[in-house]
C-alpha cells in the first residue's frame, strides 16, 4: 500500500483486510485520510481542526493559484508555513489568517514564487495527518513540527535541532490567492506573549481575527517590523510581521498555543484561558482525537473493502469541516453589519456554502447533528437580523453573494418540518420571505416576469436563477401552508411553477429567454454558457426538484424522460469541446464533481426503471471516490461531495432536500449503524452483497416489505432496521417507483 502520509492503521489491520469483515477494535479515527482531496481538483487541506472548529491550522505552500486554493497542494514539495484558518474545498481562495513558519541558520533561501518568505523542502514520507494533527519535517532546517487544535485555539509542536539562532516568524502580511490585509496589528506584551489583530479583505470584504499568542520558552530576542521597518513593542500597518530568537539545544520542544475571536483580543485570550491552558501538546491532541472519535462513532460501517471503509470515514469528517465556528466563548463575533454581536444561548456558525451545501450536507446534519443544526438555524437567523436578509454564501460575519438561490430556505425549512427545535419559526418564515421578495439578484425581475431574462453581463445565469428561485419558492410555499399562511401559500406555489417559463418544449430543455418572452434563437444544449451556473442545459434541465412529475409530464411522459435521462449519462463530450474547469467527474454530459447534477441518478426511479439509479449510484461511488489524495473528482464545497458519498452509500439519498424524503439508491456497505442523538439506532443489512450481485430484488423495513422506493426522515429517527436483498438481475417487475406520485410532493 503506497504511503500517502496519513496515518495508517496497524499492521495486524492490515494483515486481515481481506477476512470477512473488518470489525471495530480500533478508533475510526484510524480511517480518516485527511489528504484525500489535496491533490486534483478537490481543494482539500490535511491540517488540524475539530469538528465545525474555528481553528484550520494546515501547511501552506505559499504560492498562489486555482491548485492552492486551500493553501496546500499535495504534488508541490515547499512549506512556507502554517496559517490559522482555511476553507474546505471551495473555488474560492481566501482566509490563510496569521502564518506561523519555524527556521534556523542552516538555510536562508528565499524565492520570488512565494514572496521571498521563509520555506523549507518537505516530504510525504515524513509527513502525517489524522483527525485533530498534522506533522512534517522541515527537511532544510532538521525542524519537525507538529499541530493540533481546540475549537478556537491552534497549538503548534516545534522540535528544533541545536542552534544559536532557531527563530518562529510570526507574519501577518502573508497573503495568498483573494485575500489582502488592510490593517494588522502586533504588540508584545512579554517574552511569552504576544497579541494582535489581523484584518483584511478579498472574498470576505470585511475578515477579522483577533489573537493573543503563549509560548512555552521565552524567547531570547525579537525583530518586529511594520511595512518592511524595524520598530519596538508594537507594530500597526497592512504587513507586519515578529521573528522570534531562540538558542535550542537538540531535540528542544518550544510548544506555541494561539487563541482566536472575530470579535476582540480579550475574546482570544478567553480562548487560550479556557480550552488550551497548559502546554502539554500530547493532551490536545488526545481531546481533539477524542472529539473526532465521538463524532465519528455516530455511524458504523462494516465492510471487506478497506479502502471503501477509508473513503467513508474521510467524507464523513469532511462533511464535519463545515460551516465553522464564528463567535468566540463571550459570545461575541464580527456580525454581517460590520458590528460586534452576541450569541445568546447557542453558538454562532458560519461559512454556509448554501448553494452547493443545502443539496445533502444540511440534510445530513439533520439526521446526524440535530443539535447542532439547531444553532445553525439560529445563525442564519442573525444573519437576517443583521442585513434584513438570509445568508447567501457567507463567511467570517460575511456575506459574499456568491453563486445563486436563496438557498437558505430550504434548510431552514427543511429543519422545521423534521422537528429541530431551539428557534423562532415566526422569525424563520418572515425571513424566507424577506429573501424571496429582495430586488437584488435579478429577484425583482423574476418576480415581474416569472423568470429571469437574458442580460448581457458576466454570470448572467439566467436560467438557472430561475430555477433556483423556484425551487426555494416551493419551500417557502410548504412553510406558509404549515403556519397557516394561505394567500401566501397560492402565492409563492404559483411562483414555484416558474421553472416553466424557461421551458422549451421543442428542444425539450430549459432555454434562455429575452424580456421580450421569447427564446434565443442560438442554442447549443452542451456548451457551457453565462445562461447557465457553472453548468449547461444538460445538467439544469433536472434541477426541478420540488416537481419531478410535472417536469415528466413536459417531457412527454416517463418514455421520453427516461430516453433523455439515457441521453444524459450516454452524450459524451468531444475532444474538441471546451469544458470549463468545474465539469469534472464526467459520465456523458453527467458532472458528478459539481452539484446540480447530484440528484439526476436518481431520477430514474421517478420513470419506474429504478435499476438504472442502482447502475448509476454504483458506478459513481466506484470511479469518483478515491482513497488517494486525487480522491475527489471535484471541489469538495464544504462538505457536500462528501455528504453525497455517505448519502449514496448508505443507500439513500434527498433528491428533494426540503421534503424529509430519502430516495432509495445503491448501498455498498454489508451493514451500517446509525446512532442517533436520540439514543435510537437505524440500521441498513444488506444480504447478497458482493459484485455478483449488482442489483436491488426487494427491500424490508422493520420487517415489513417496502413497496416504494423512498423512506422518510421519520422514520430513521425513530430507529429501525432497513433490509435490502441484493440480487444479479434488474427487477423489472416490481415498479415500486408508482408509489411515489401519491406522497412524494408532500412534507412528510
Amino acid at each position: 500500500m503506497r504511503n500517502y502520509g496519513f496515518v495508517f492503521i496497524s499492521i495486524f489491520l492490515l494483515l486481515n483486510c481481506c477476512s470477512k469483515q473488518i470489525k471495530e477494535p480500533f478508533k475510526l479515527t484510524t480511517f480518516v485520510n485527511p489528504f484525500i482531496g489535496s491533490d486534483g481538483p478537490g481543494n482539500t487541506y490535511p491540517g488540524a481542526t475539530i469538528p465545525f472548529g474555528m481553528v484550520q491550522l494546515s501547511p501552506d505552500i505559499g504560492i498562489p493559484g486555482w491548485d492552492r486554493i486551500a493553501g496546500y497542494y499535495y504534488q508541490d514539495s515547499i512549506i512556507s508555513g502554517f496559517s490559522h484558518t482555511h476553507l474546505s474545498g471551495t473555488g474560492a481562495g481566501d482566509m490563510y489568517d496569521i502564518l506561523v513558519m519555524p527556521t534556523n541558520s542552516r538555510f536562508s533561501k528565499r524565492i520570488k514564487d512565494n514572496s521571498f518568505k521563509p520555506f523549507s523542502r518537505f516530504s510525504h514520507n515524513n509527513e502525517a495527518a489524522a483527525p485533530g494533527y498534522y506533522s512534517v519535517e522541515l527537511l532544510d532546517y532538521g525542524i519537525k513540527a507538529a499541530l493540533t487544535a481546540t475549537p478556537r485555539a491552534g497549538i503548534h509542536k516545534y522540535i528544533f535541532p541545536k542552534d544559536t539562532l532557531s527563530q518562529i516568524h510570526i507574519d501577518l502580511g502573508y497573503a495568498l490567492n483573494w485575500d489582502r490585509p488592510t490593517e494588522t496589528f502586533i504588540s508584545v506584551v512579554n517574552n511569552t506573549t504576544i497579541q494582535g489583530y489581523r484584518k483584511s479583505t478579498g472574498w470576505a470584504k470585511d475578515q477579522r481575527v483577533y489573537f493573543e499568542i503563549q509560548l512555552s520558552k521565552p524567547f531570547s530576542s525579537y525583530q518586529l517590523y511594520s511595512n518592511d521597518s524595524l520598530v519596538r513593542s508594537s507594530a500597526k500597518g497592512n504587513n507586519t510581521k515578529i521573528i522570534l530568537n531562540y538558542q535550542t539545544a537538540e531535540n528542544e520542544e518550544v510548544i506555541l498555543k494561539i487563541g482566536l475571536s472575530t470579535a476582540s483580543i480579550k475574546g482570544a485570550k478567553k480562548s487560550l484561558t479556557i480550552e488550551a491552558p497548559h502546554f502539554n501538546f500530547e493532551r490536545y491532541q488526545r481531546s481533539a482525537d477524542s472529539l473526532w472519535e465521538n463524532e465519528l462513532q455516530k455511524i458504523h460501517i462494516e465492510t471487506s473493502n478497506l479502502d471503501k471503509k477509508h473513503i467513508f470515514y474521510t467524507m464523513l469528517y469532511q462533511s464535519m469541516l463545515a460551516p465553522t465556528l464564528l463567535s468566540d466563548l463571550n459570545g461575541n463575533y464580527k456580525g454581517a453589519n460590520d458590528s460586534i454581536m452576541n450569541a445568546s444561548n447557542f453558538s454562532r456558525y458560519d461559512t454556509f456554502s448554501l448553494w452547493d451545501t443545502y443539496r445533502a450536507a444540511h440534510p445530513l446534519y439533520t439526521i446526524l447533528h440535530p443539535n447542532r443544526v439547531s444553532d445553525m438555524i439560529n445563525s442564519m437567523l442573525a444573519h437576517y437580523k443583521e442585513t434584513g436578509l438570509l445568508p447567501v454564501w457567507s463567511m467570517q460575519g460575511n456575506e459574499t453573494n456568491m453563486m445563486i438561490g436563496y438557498h437558505a430556505v430550504p434548510v431552514l425549512v427543511d429543519a422545521y418540518f423534521k422537528g429541530i427545535k431551539g428557534f423562532d419559526s415566526i422569525l424563520a418564515y418572515e425571513a424566507c420571505k424577506a429573501s424571496a421578495n429582495d430586488s437584488a439578484r435579478q429577484i425583482d425581475v423574476y418576480k415581474k416576469l416569472g423568470y429571469v431574462p437574458v442580460e448581457n453581463q458576466h454570470e448572467n445565469w439566467s436560467v438557472s436563477k430561475t430555477l433556483e428561485y423556484a425551487y426555494d419558492d416551493w419551500c417557502i410555499a410548504q412553510f406558509a401552508n404549515e403556519l397557516g399562511f394561505e394567500k401566501d401559500y397560492k402565492y409563492f406555489m404559483k411562483r414555484s411553477q416558474n421553472w416553466r417559463n424557461v421551458y422549451d418544449s421543442k428542444t425539450t430543455f430549459m432555454r434562455p429567454k429575452l424580456d421580450t418572452g421569447v427564446f434565443i434563437k442560438e442554442f447549443v444544449p452542451k456548451n457551457y454558457t453565462s445562461y447557465f451556473c457553472e453548468s449547461n442545459a444538460w445538467q439544469y434541465v433536472w434541477s426541478v426538484q420540488h416537481d419531478v412529475e410535472g417536469l415528466v409530464d413536459a417531457l412527454n411522459g416517463k418514455e421520453n424522460a427516461e430516453k433523455k435521462l439515457d441521453s444524459m449519462f450516454s452524450l459524451s463530450s468531444l475532444p474538441e469541446d471546451k469544458l470549463p474547469i468545474f465539469s469534472t467527474g464526467m459520465i456523458g454530459q453527467y458532472a458528478h464533481g459539481n452539484e446540480p447534477s447530484h440528484h439526476v441518478a436518481y431520477l430514474y426511479n421517478y420513470v419506474d426503471k429504478p435499476w438504472k439509479t442502482q447502475e448509476l449510484i454504483k458506478e459513481i461511488l466506484e470511479t469518483q471516490y478515491k482513497n488517494a489524495p486525487a480522491g475527489h473528482c471535484g471541489n469538495e464545497d464544504c462538505g457536500q461531495m462528501s455528504s453525497w458519498y455517505l448519502f449514496s452509500s448508505l443507500g439513500f439519498y434527498p433528491v428533494n432536500p426540503a421534503q424529509g424524503i430519502y430516495n432509495i439508491g445503491f448501498p455498498i456497505f454489508d451493514k451500517a449503524i446509525i446512532n442517533l442523538e436520540n439514543g435510537s439506532r437505524f440500521s441498513v443489512v444488506v444480504e447478497n452483497n458482493n459484485s455478483r450481485f449488482k442489483y436491488i430484488e426487494s427491500m424490508t423495513l422493520n420487517g415489513k416489505k417496502l413497496e416504494r422506493n423512498y423512506i422518510t426522515h421519520n422514520e430513521i429517527m425513530q430507529g429501525g432496521t432497513l433490509v435490502f436483498i441484493k440480487s444479479e438481475l434488474p427487477n423489472k417487475i416490481n415498479k415500486m417507483s408508482n408509489a411515489l406520485t401519491s406522497e412524494m410532493y408532500k412534507i412528510q
